[in-house]
């Protein structure tokens, strides 16, 4: 039960990540790759036949391209809200 609402809380603070990159916040270089590298690690769940890990392995691809390019506001906006949904889920 605490794995579940610890790799849930990893969701909400990447979700967390994006928004702030959509409200043009500044986010630290080091919180970006964190978050990135959690949920890469998070993303290796596919091994295991957890479908939703795909969006964990999108989601740290889309925070590294973060990193040296400009996103468009959907490739932030929609791994935002899929990594909130499943977040707050498993704190249910």
């Amino acid at each position: 039960m605490f794995i579940l609402k610890l790799l849930g809380g990893i969701d909400l603070v990447s979700a967390i990540a994006f928004l702030m990159m959509v409200f043009g916040m500044s986010v630290p270089f080091q919180f970006i790759l964190f978050c990135a590298g959690l949920l890469l690690l998070k993303g290796m769940f596919i091994i295991t036949g957890d479908m939703l890990s795909i969006v964990d392995l999108v989601s740290s691809i889309f925070l590294l391209l973060s990193l040296v390019i400009t996103l468009p506001a959907i490739l932030l906006w929609a791994p935002a809200f899929l990594l909130l949904a499943k977040g707050l889920v498993s704190f249910i």
